[in-house]
Order: structure tokens, then C-alpha cells, then sequence
């Protein structure tokens, strides 16, 4: 019963409320919105109608409901050009449920079929959901699968046509096309990646998938075509094969003999020399170079082969190794003339935050990194006009934001350490440049990481498998380790012992690698260095073996460290209140200095196992420290630290400075001790522990 107000204000009962209208938006032909027309839609088998249904809520008791049945209507024109209606009633749902009506298997393929709803209480039934404001609904049962995808590529061709294609940092284009007129996407997957889905424009038209290969071999391509209806065509298959990037297209190495007034070119044209370029200059240690020039700041402190060197309105890279003088000023690796300002420019800029480095071209700057003076860097400037992106690296990572650019020609010529102004040349470079390189393509991230590789040098190789008068031996005749009282080497038993064999034997624990290890008691038991033997404010490489011989060590015990004037530059220790191996490095050489720690969760050893394989890595190019534990990192052990300090005490194996002694006294055993200077690379650090080291390949 409800209440009906007349217009003069009396009050009616009336016997029931018809149902609502069903809405459009409330209702789908299976998984796809109602629609009609061009936007009918397709499915790829007989689809469940889905409509919710209401009925207004009356004078209910709380314990009743408002029950709703649903009538379905489905039509269609068959081949014959006869009308052919169907019709469905749901079983009756509580208002507000969704109602369905699975339509019949034999329903026709490739015909458009239509349907509306409306609504029953079993009293009255509502407005169709076509009526009025409503829509018809309408779908097309499609039945058949969309032909297989073609794929061609004019950049890299099938091997049957060209075997190897040019190559790393080319990009390439894949037509992507089906004989079916229906397809809507294809889906793609390149080995190795990307994947991903690609619409078509309209129904039936191709596409074109970029690709940028970032490796040299054998590569592959599967496209499967979608249709309207979500059906899957079979797997293409397309294969290809990609060179090595090429060469750059212009490479001074500035190795030139002292005196020399041009810089002989590897490729390209030769660059002539101003007065103010000295030859012969230091080059960055552990890399290819082994000479540089230097650059004195001034308007005849320039290199230039007077010609231009790249299109920088298509993809072009240009890098260099550099060590300015200072960071006071902006200042000019590289650049290109255009009219009256350079087409690019790559360098060392001020900014409110300090000096960056800087690569800025077609109205974009990128910039990032921390130049400093007297230290070498790696600086590559990338534009990818593919994308119309322009990138900067430095030291191999890629730093700032990539930004939009828009080059206009640069038809001038190619300067080293200086760029064109509106009044002649300015942002003149003071400091040393090495090895300009430009290349006409993409130079991809892992090219970018080896253009700027310094190769780790083994420094000290310590198997400790041996000790004579107190000293154990450096693997390749260097400086020994000192023990300490409490430090002995463990050698276990020439014989072996296999209790199976003989009962009466006594099983001796082996070493943990090779012949022997070291042992300390934990009281007074070390073993040191005769001095520092990394340089902690370069970048680094430490790896040993360690094994605890407690399981609840009752304090902090240190493995490795090596000690400033006040405070030790780095140790690597096992906190027991954490449970967790640490790499502590205190920014200053200040007691009390505030630290950056990097942690593994690992529990004690007891004195059982083949103990663990640390290694600590400090990255100045990246200002980054990692703990590995047993050859692995994760995000909780690694970090940043700006600058390193230089250490000035010896590498101490088994404790850590405390005050003005020495403290952290580490209770087991030590192996294998490595020290680099350089930052060794995740894949190598495997290497470290086992006996040998890591192949620096």
C-alpha cells in the first residue's frame, strides 16, 4: 500500500508502485556496455544479458522485500529477411540484483541482434529499457577467429634477405597487419621486451610498432591480431638479427704528443687547436685513455675541426671524460654553432642549488650530478629524436629529468670547450678533456655504463691459508697482514677423515676456503695491514669471508675497517641486537659524526657452515654505498654518501676503532680477504670469496 498526493493536496492510497525503467547504463550484452550502431557490440560467444532491475520502495515491513522479475525481448532479421523474437523471464530477485538471460547457443553469427528489458513486481512491469529516453541494446555474435598477422620491417628484414642488420641503438619500425577487416589491437612481445598492446586506428588498419634494440643477437617479434569481438588470432613469428652498435661518426681521443696543435681524429676530420690547449695532460685512471688535453679557460683554449660534426635535428649522442679546474662558472664541453648561440651545448652549469652538469638542446636542459673540481667525470649528452627526448649521463647513470626538445639546424661547426654567443664564443671550458666521441644514433644505457667504466684494480689479495713470524702473505708478493695476539691461522688436517671408512679417525672441520683461514678469539685477536690500503675517498671494492663463532654474539663484533684521525671511514660489522650484518661509513672524520648504515638481516653462525661472502662497494661516481651478503643487495643495503673522506690508518681484520684504542672484537673466523680500488659491478661481485676473484672481463 502506499499514499498517492493529488494535485489539490488529498491523499489516495493506492494497491502498488510500478517498477522503474531499466537504465541504459544498467545494462551490458555480456562484458560490454550497452550500444548500438556503430558502437554495437561484438563478443565471441552468445552472451549472458545482464540488466539490474528496481522497484520503489513502497510500505514494506523491515522484514520484506521489493521482488523484481526481469522480461527479455531479443531480435534479429534472419537470412530470409524474416523477423525472428525471443523472450526470457528471469526468476524474481530483490530490487536492485542484477537479472540475466544466457541467450541460446543457436542464437546467429555475424547478425546484429537487438534486445530490451523491463521490469515485473508481479503486480505491474515498468517502461521498456528502449522507451522513451532509453536505448536498444545490440550485439553481433562473431564466430570466427581473425586471420594471422603479417609483420614487415625495412630497417631489420628477416634474416632470409640480410643476415645482420645495423645494429645496437637503431631504431627500427615493425608494419604490423592482418587480412581481417575486424582486427581492433594486436597484441606484441619482443624478446626480451617491451610488450604491450597496440589499437589500430580503425577496424582492419595496420600499425607500426618502433623498436629500439638494446643488445647485439638474434631477436624475435610475436604479434597475435584481436578482433572486435576479443578473438585472438594465431602467433606470428618474426625474427631478426641486430649488429653491434656502430662507431662513432667523430672520435677525438686528445692523446696527442705534447705540443701538438691539432687532435688527431680516430673518425671525422681532425680538430685544430688554439694556443691555450696543452696535450699530453693526465687521463682518468682505470679506463682506455692515456692522455688528455687540457684547456686553460681562456678565448684561445678551444678545439674545433671547423666543420659540422652532426644533424641535430635526427638522434645524436656526443660524450667525453672531464676534470674541470673549478665549478665556479658555467663552462662548455661540447656544443655545435648555429646563428648566434649553439645548436647543443653540453657542460657545467650554475644554478640556485650549486654547479650541475648540463646538456641542453632545442629549448630543453636537462641537468643533474654533482660536478667537482679536480675530480674526473663522464658526461654524455643523448637527444633521440624519436621520441624527442633529450637525456644526460654522467658516470655511466643517467641523472636530471629527460625533457622535450624541438632542434632546429645547427649547420656550424663542432667546438670543444667553448659555445657560440650573440658576441662570439663564451662558456670557454678550464680543466681537462678526454675522449670526445659523437655518435649519430642511440648510445643505450649499458653502452653509456661502459663508455664511463673504470675497470676495479686488485690492490691486495689476502688468502690467509698461511702465516710465517706473524705475517700472512698477499697472494701476488704485496704487503702481508701483521696478526695480532689472539689471531692464529687455521689449517685443519692434511688427512682427510671419513668415519664410514675408519670409526676411529676424529673428523677435523675444513678451512672455509682453500687451505687455511684465520682465526680470532675475540679478546685482543686481529690482523692488520702496514697502512691504508684503499683510498676511501675514491671509489672502492672490499670483499672476505667471515663466520661468527658465537650464535648470540653479546656485543658488536667488527670484520673489517679502516680508521681516519678520528674515527674509522668504514666498518663492517654484525650488530647482534639487529641480527644483521652493517656497512657503517661516518660522513666525517669527527667523532660523533653522523653515519650512513646499510644493513642484511643474517643470524648468527654458532661457529657451523661455511660462513658468509660479504662485500662492501663504495660508488664515488654515484655516491652510492652496497652491502652484499653471500653475492646479493636489496634496497635496505644500499645508500648514498656524497663525498668520501680519505683514511689515513691501516685495514684492520677483526676490530674497529673505539675512542682512542681499539674495540668491536670479532669472535670467529676470516677468509679470503679482496681489496680493489674501483667499484666493482654487480655481476662480479660473485667472484669474490670463492679462492680466486672476479674475471674483469
Amino acid at each position: 500500500m502506499a499514499l498517492l498526493v493529488t494535485a489539490a493536496g488529498t491523499a489516495h492510497a493506492v494497491d502498488n508502485l510500478p517498477p522503474k525503467q531499466p537504465l541504459v547504463q544498467d545494462l551490458r550484452s555480456g562484458s560490454k556496455a550497452c550500444a548500438t550502431g556503430d558502437d554495437t557490440a561484438y563478443v565471441s560467444a552468445p552472451p549472458r544479458l545482464d540488466a539490474v532491475l528496481y522497484d520503489p520502495e513502497e510500505d514494506n515491513q523491515p522484514s520484506e522485500s521489493s521482488p523484481v522479475s526481469g522480461e527479455f525481448e531479443a531480435w534479429w532479421t534472419d537470412a530470409a529477411g524474416a523477423e525472428q523474437r525471443l523472450t526470457y523471464t528471469t526468476i524474481t530477485l530483490t530490487s536492485g540484483s542484477h537479472q540475466y538471460w544466457r541467450m541460446p547457443d543457436d542464437v546467429p553469427a555475424n547478425t546484429v541482434v537487438s534486445w530490451h528489458v523491463r521490469a515485473n513486481d508481479g503486480k505491474a512491469t515498468s517502461a521498456w529499457s528502449d522507451e522513451g529516453d532509453g536505448a536498444v541494446c545490440s550485439f553481433v555474435y562473431d564466430d570466427e577467429s581473425p586471420a594471422k598477422a603479417t609483420i614487415t620491417s625495412p630497417e631489420y628484414p628477416e634474416p632470409e634477405n640480410v643476415f645482420w642488420v645495423d645494429g645496437v641503438g637503431v631504431y627500427g619500425h615493425f608494419t604490423v597487419d592482418s587480412p581481417s577487416d575486424d582486427v581492433v589491437s594486436y597484441v606484441y612481445g619482443f624478446a626480451g621486451g617491451p610488450y604491450g598492446t597496440v589499437a589500430a586506428e580503425r577496424p582492419g588498419s595496420a600499425v607500426t610498432l618502433p623498436y629500439l634494440p638494446l643488445s647485439s643477437g638474434p631477436k624475435s617479434l610475436t604479434i597475435r591480431a584481436i578482433d572486435r569481438a576479443g578473438r585472438s588470432s594465431g602467433e606470428s613469428l618474426y625474427r631478426f638479427n641486430v649488429k653491434a652498435g656502430r662507431a662513432p661518426v667523430a672520435r677525438w681521443k686528445l692523446d696527442d704528443p705534447a705540443g701538438s696543435r691539432s687532435a688527431g681524429a680516430e673518425s671525422g676530420t681532425a680538430a685544430r687547436a688554439g694556443t691555450g690547449v696543452a696535450f699530453g695532460g693526465p687521463a682518468p685512471s682505470r679506463t682506455g685513455a692515456s692522455a688528455t688535453a687540457r684547456l686553460d679557460g681562456s678565448g684561445h683554449g678551444f678545439l674545433t675541426p671547423d666543420v659540422p660534426v652532426a644533424d641535430i635535428r635526427k638522434t645524436f649522442a656526443v660524450s667525453a671524460w672531464v676534470r674541470p679546474a673549478g665549478t665556479g662558472r658555467n663552462m662548455t664541453v661540447a656544443s655545435q654553432d648555429a646563428d648566434g648561440a649553439p645548436g647543443f651545448a653540453l657542460g657545467l652549469r650554475q644554478q640556485d642549488s650549486g654547479a650541475a652538469w648540463s646538456f641542453a638542446i632545442g629549448g630543453a636542459r636537462v641537468t643533474g650530478g654533482a660536478p667537482e673540481s679536480g675530480e674526473w667525470a663522464q658526461v654524455l649528452g643523448l637527444y633521440d629524436a624519436e621520441t624527442g627526448k633529450a637525456r644526460l649521463y654522467v658516470n655511466g647513470h643517467e641523472v636530471g629529468t629527460a625533457a622535450q626538445a624541438s632542434p632546429v639546424e645547427a649547420a656550424g661547426a663542432f667546438q670543444i670547450g667553448r659555445a657560440r654567443g650573440s658576441a662570439g664564443y663564451r662558456d670557454r671550458w678550464h680543466g681537462d678533456i678526454g675522449d670526445v666521441q659523437v655518435h649519430d644514433r642511440v648510445v643505450v644505457p649499458d653502452e653509456a655504463a661502459e663508455l664511463a667504466y673504470r675497470k676495479p684494480e686488485l690492490l691486495g689479495h689476502w688468502s690467509l691459508d698461511s702465516a710465517t713470524d706473524g705475517t700472512s702473505p698477499e697472494q701476488s708478493g704485496g704487503a702481508p697482514l701483521r696478526l695480532g695476539t689472539g689471531a692464529s691461522v687455521y689449517r685443519g688436517s692434511d688427512s682427510p677423515c671419513i668415519p664410514d671408512l675408519d670409526p676411529d679417525c676424529t673428523y677435523v672441520p675444513p678451512p672455509l676456503v682453500g687451505d687455511g683461514h684465520l682465526r680470532l678469539d675475540g679478546e685482543n685477536g686481529y690482523a692488520a695491514a702496514d697502512g691504508p690500503v684503499v683510498d676511501t675517498r675514491d671509489s672502492f671494492t672490499l670483499g672476505v669471508v667471515v663466520r661468527l663463532a658465537d650464535s648470540e654474539p653479546a656485543h658488536p663484533m667488527t670484520v673489517l675497517s679502516q680508521a681516519g684521525e678520528h674515527t674509522d671511514a668504514f666498518k663492517v660489522r654484525y650488530e647482534p641486537s639487529a641480527h644483521t650484518w652493517q656497512l657503517v661509513m661516518p660522513e666525517k672524520d669527527e667523532a660523533g659524526a653522523p653515519e650512513r648504515v646499510v644493513s642484511q638481516i643474517e643470524g648468527a653462525d654458532g661457529g657451523e657452515g661455511q660462513g658468509h661472502r660479504l662485500a662492501v662497494v663504495y660508488d664515488d661516481a654515484a655516491d652510492a654505498i652496497r652491502l652484499y651478503l653471500d653475492g646479493y643487495t636489496h634496497a635496505g643495503a644500499t645508500g648514498t654518501l656524497p663525498d668520501g673522506w680519505k683514511s689515513t690508518g691501516a685495514l684492520q681484520i677483526g676490530r674497529s676503532q673505539a675512542g682512542d684504542g681499539w674495540g668491536e672484537y670479532l669472535h670467529g673466523d676470516v677468509d679470503e680477504v679482496q681489496a680493489y680500488a674501483g667499484a666493482l659491478r654487480d655481476g662480479d661481485i660473485g667472484g669474490l670469496g670463492s679462492g680466486g676473484g672476479p674475471c674483469l672481463c
